[in-house]
């Protein structure tokens, strides 16, 4: 089942790009940009990533990325992840990415953005994986900033696929953010938003997101299975949730398996990520191979997980059609 699932082609919608930043190469960084980590060495930052909650997670998060400063920083992170992709048979990828984590700290904007962007034209060209990019507002800074940030980003608006929504969820409901979304469908952004495993109103925030708001897509979104209303809106509209087993199991109890199964079970659009996965200690094939073992899953569950990726990308048609075409040879052969 493993050899099936290595080669099965895969779409990958819940990545933050910062949470690739695996220690050696926050090392590099630091080395390079004449910087000092509160850590001896690779081996004791990895200790430290021991995490309980969300908040626990976040802490340790934005800490590491300050050795993120300049173009090559972010063209260097997101090309060693797109390399671990690829090499995990991903076809595609839209990655999130926190600008005012970095704005917030004096790196401009420009810089993020150009260096990511950069990146991923390279990686199609040589490794021939394709991604997108969101940009994710920061939900415990002030919605202003967030209109400030959408703001900032117009001018890149080709290299930008959607928004999102990140960080922690306590005190900061969708609500807060609907000018701010409202402005960004406008000026042409799909719209995602993270409504985070058990916290605090999970269901009411899923459904300001659904209703309020009007998603395109949920990130993670487990707790809609609360909700008999939010499960049929979803289904009705098709709408995406984009389920990461091993972070679940890092700030709740277990990768929830049962709710992935519940969700397969209900035809929801249910897709299985790696969210943070040099923190998490597992990328989007170690996310799949996890959660078959939980459940069992067949290969024709293990396709379907597959297409619903495919299927809710932000991709034209075509291009959705031609992965899911690979994804339907590769069944066959």
């Amino acid at each position: 089942m493993n050899e099936f699932i290595a080669g099965l082609p895969k779409c990958e919608l819940h990545l933050h790009i910062e949470g690739t930043l695996e220690p050696e190469l926050k090392f590099a960084l630091a080395e390079r940009n004449g910087m000092e980590l509160p850590y001896a060495n690779v081996d004791e930052m990895r200790a430290a990533y021991r995490f309980d909650s969300l908040s626990s997670f976040l802490t340790i998060y934005y800490e590491g990325m300050n050795v993120l400063l300049h173009e090559p920083d972010f063209y260097d992170l997101a090309m060693a992840y797109l390399t671990k992709a690829a090499g995990q048979n991903v076809r595609y990828v839209e990655m999130f990415f926190d600008p005012q984590a970095h704005t917030s700290r004096g790196v401009p904007f420009d810089v993020v953005v150009r260096g990511l962007s950069r990146a991923i034209d390279d990686a199609h060209t040589r490794l021939g994986i394709r991604a997108q990019l969101i940009m994710c507002f920061l939900r415990d800074f002030q919605a202003e900033y967030a209109m400030a940030t959408l703001v900032q980003s117009l001018p890149y608006r080709e290299w930008i696929a959607g928004v999102g929504l990140d960080s922690d969820e306590k005190g900061n409901p969708p609500s807060k953010f609907a000018a701010v979304y409202a402005r960004a469908r406008a000026e042409g952004y799909r719209l995602t938003m993270h409504c985070d495993v058990d916290q605090e109103n999970s269901a009411e925030h899923i459904r300001q997101a659904l209703f309020d708001i009007g998603v395109d897509r949920i990130d993670h979104g487990v707790n809609s299975l609360e909700d008999p209303v939010l499960v049929e809106e979803i289904l009705r509209r098709g709408i995406g949730l984009t389920v990461c087993p091993i972070s679940n199991g890092f700030v709740v109890d277990g990768i929830k398996g049962e709710a992935i199964r519940e969700m397969l079970d209900k035809g929801m659009r249910v897709t299985l990520n790696s969210d943070d996965p040099a923190y998490f200690d597992g990328y989007v094939q170690e996310n799949i191979e996890v959660t078959q073992r939980e459940l069992d899953l067949t290969r024709g569950e293990l396709m379907q997980l597959q297409r619903n990726a495919f299927e809710i990308t932000w991709l034209p048609r075509q291009l959705k059609d031609a992965y899911l075409a690979e994804l339907e040879a590769y069944a066959l052969s």
